[in-house]
């Protein structure tokens, strides 16, 4: 590829990191303005947690087409296409019906779903293989930027008195907007002609995924990679301020900084881990020591509470469940070349199902008695280990987990 063919495709990386900030502001945005969403909707709070968690339901399954969209029509028309889609999903929310409340966070998650590996294609297109790693490393920061600016930056929003309309208002125009963008940055993409065609364009539309999921390193990837993201999708992005607040008699300023500690933790956490799992060489030991620090700070959260504030607990468990973004690595290291693009969607698939199954679980367990009980120091140290369980159960699994890391790479290549 001539070197200014890869300057727009970097142009364009640039542009698509927008559209993924705007991603994870907008999952994340909803949590700091339950009580707005409750009266623009007219519904009950657990009927507008339950409409949120609609999202994971078109991300999960939409992830699979955009893994499939990106490997047969390049990136132009498939990131225009989501993004466009992101947008209208925003704009869905100004129309005060609960169908409209539903509609647009279907389109919120199907759009979204195209972020990740959207941006993952640019970089690998634009950079050379030595600067890809920190290429993508660097497009999970400025996700994560957007998970923090969600509820770090809209909550106080909110808090002052901005209408809830003007958010989606406007985050529905800025999507829109990058969405062009992409449209028009993007070079086109004629595989006739392009001589970096990879096999997996030579084969079905769903070959790809047959031999993804044929491989059961595949599965324990997603469901290692689900069990770590569920705690931060499900609790610290859409419980975490309801339960500070009801539960520890927070008030929502702090409950919302507190509950953006997890992303602002990522932040730091996902290109870290990812530095070191790259330095020395291995995937498992940074995994597992991610997830058994998540326990520790959620152990610290709940029994030790006074031993220092929340809102550390809630960074340090952030800064380890970068550790969820491991799995990614070693699922594209574990399968062929040729379907690294399919293997994207189908971890993001895997990995937002099990979000998808675990939501209405603790919506159901604890979701409907937050504020009911006459404990609730003690709802709240139940709902934690609930998700402690889960990382436990992250933990075993990827156990099962082949090392992957370059340094097993070159064992294997010696003998």
């Amino acid at each position: 590829m001539s070197g200014s063919l890869k300057k727009f495709y970097i142009i364009a990386w640039a542009i698509g990191l927008i559209f993924y900030f705007l991603d994870y502001v907008i999952r994340s945005a909803p949590a700091v303005m339950i009580p707005q969403l409750v009266d623009n909707f007219n519904t009950t709070e657990l009927k507008l947690i339950s409409m949120i968690g609609t999202y994971y339901y078109t991300y999960s399954t939409c992830s699979l087409i955009a893994g499939i969209a990106l490997d047969k029509f390049g990136a132009k028309k498939s990131l225009f296409v989501g993004t466009l889609i992101l947008g209208i999903g925003c704009l869905l929310f100004l129309i005060s019906t609960q169908v409209a409340g539903v509609s647009g966070r279907l389109l919120q998650g199907a759009g979204c779903a195209f972020a990740f590996p959207g941006c993952v294609y640019l970089a690998s297109k634009g950079f050379s293989s030595k600067s890809l790693a920190t290429a993508i490393g660097f497009t999970q920061c400025i996700g994560m930027l957007g998970g923090t600016a969600g509820q770090f930056v809209v909550g106080p929003w909110i808090e002052e008195g901005v209408n809830i309309d003007t958010f989606w208002l406007w985050s529905g125009i800025a999507t829109i907007i990058t969405a062009f963008g992409l449209f028009f940055i993007i070079p086109s993409e004629k595989k006739a002609k392009d001589l970096e065609a990879t096999q997996s364009q030579h084969i079905g539309y769903l070959e790809p995924y047959k031999i993804v999921f044929k491989n059961p390193q595949s599965w324990l990837c997603g469901i290692t990679s689900g069990l770590l993201f569920a705690p931060t999708t499900i609790f610290a992005m859409t419980w975490a301020v309801a339960f500070f607040e009801k539960d520890k008699q927070f008030v929502f300023h702090d409950a919302a900084i507190t509950s953006a500690m997890v992303a602002f933790g990522w932040v730091f956490g996902c290109p870290l881990l990812g530095f070191i799992t790259d330095k020395i060489g291995r995937r498992k030991p940074v995994l597992i020591g991610g997830a058994v620090l998540m326990i520790i700070s959620l152990l610290q959260l709940i029994y030790l509470p006074d031993l220092y504030p929340a809102k550390i607990s809630m960074f340090i468990f952030g800064l380890g469940s970068g550790a969820a973004m491991i799995p990614y690595s070693v699922i594209k290291e574990a399968n062929p070349d040729y379907v690294k693009g399919s293997a994207t969607g189908a971890i993001n698939f895997i990995t937002f199902g099990v979000t998808t199954l675990l939501s209405p679980i603790f919506s159901s367990w604890f979701g409907e008695s937050l504020g009911k009980v006459t404990s609730g120091d003690l709802h709240f140290q139940h709902s934690i280990l609930f998700w402690i369980g889960g990382i436990v159960l992250a933990i075993i699994i990827s156990l099962m987990l082949k090392e992957t890391g370059s340094k097993v790479q070159i064992n294997n290549e010696i003998g």
